[in-house]
């Protein structure tokens, strides 16, 4: 069974973050809201956690994992970043973008896209989501909470617990979020693509929505 822990939006609970953090540590999956939509999370480093939010999403060995990175220096570990990409990242971080970058070898190739050893990488903009990468102090390995078979995220916290109670080690209640997704930029070559077009704005890049 699931806990349950209502954790204000704006100003939320460090004992309550804490207790999220403590349960991610012994292996647990989070259900946590960002700022485009709900997700799923575990640590970096268990492959086990992993594995089953592969079996809740119904994905395959193909799927690209997020890393929900605390800021611009979290992701320059984890990533090659250079002085160009660094601007843009800068320009646009904390925001509702997943960036796909070359990984670093602080990435286990587990997570890396297996043949173009990328990774995705994130600074939300919400309070909570943050305030777990600061007691967690490290990235939050994550994927969007939209289930097999559904069109949209889950965005409900009390409908995440209900479908997912037997699945997840923790729901998040911190009100809705919205449910639509990141946008998704390739920066792996010169001129940044654009996977999805989502909640972020492509302003940034140049690029007016289509």
């Amino acid at each position: 069974m699931a806990q349950f822990f209502s954790i204000h939006p704006q100003n939320p609970q460090l004992r309550l973050l804490r207790q999220a953090v403590t349960i991610l540590r012994e292996g647990g999956i989070i259900a946590y809201p960002t700022d485009s939509c709900y997700a799923l999370g575990c640590q970096i480093g268990n492959k086990d956690a992993m594995e089953r939010i592969r079996t809740i999403r119904q994905v395959d060995e193909h799927h690209h994992f997020t890393l929900v990175c605390r800021d611009l220096a979290e992701i320059s570990t984890y990533a090659k970043v250079d002085n160009i990409q660094y601007r843009l990242l800068k320009a646009s971080t904390p925001g509702s973008y997943t960036f796909i970058l070359k990984a670093s070898r602080e990435v286990p190739r587990r997570l890396q896209h297996p043949k173009r050893h990328t990774i995705g990488l994130r600074i939300p903009q919400h309070p909570i989501a943050h305030g777990l990468l600061a007691e967690l102090d490290e990235p939050l390995l994550s994927s969007t909470l939209i289930l097999p078979g559904d069109e949209l995220p889950l965005n409900d916290a009390e409908e995440i617990r209900q479908r997912l109670e037997h699945q997840v080690d923790l729901v998040i209640d911190a009100g809705s979020c919205g449910v639509e997704m990141t946008t998704v930029i390739d920066l792996t070559s010169d001129v940044p693509e654009i996977i999805r077009t989502g909640k972020g704005s492509l302003a940034p890049f140049g690029i007016a929505h289509g």
